[in-house]
């Protein structure tokens, strides 16, 4: 029996679609928080969309703005990595393993595009 075992080959899963996908909304999350003070307000006026929903979020992230910013750098850097695992289990996906889809990946991608650009606007436009 124990022969039988060993013989049979490991299967290596990739990382959780649903954990990178987690961080990557806490990120992005953590980021529109510390945007929401200046920087969104001032894109969203230049897009003509209206900022008064905006006042609530900020007053509630304002104090906590560097427990934020750090908090969406780790989630979006962690995010990252596990999109490179996933990427590189992607490329030898076996038969029967967990794989994620291009557009997956890329939808994914975009979104950290997105809280790391949210995350920089909040940082710089204080």
């Amino acid at each position: 029996m124990s022969d039988l075992l060993s013989k049979t080959p490991a299967v290596e899963q990739p990382a959780s679609r649903a954990g990178a996908a987690l961080l990557m909304l806490g990120g992005i999350g953590a980021a529109f928080g510390v945007a929401s003070c200046c920087a969104l307000p001032l894109l969203f006026t230049t897009l003509g969309i209206g900022t008064a929903w905006l006042g609530g979020v900020a007053m509630l992230a304002a104090p906590h703005r560097t427990f934020l910013l750090g908090v969406g750098a780790v989630c979006l850097i962690a995010a990252a990595g596990l999109m490179v695992r996933q990427e590189r289990a992607a490329m030898a996906c076996a038969p029967g393993g967990v794989c994620i889809t291009r557009a997956t990946r890329v939808l994914m991608l975009v979104g950290v595009l997105i809280g790391v650009g949210l995350l920089w606007a909040g940082y710089r436009y204080v």
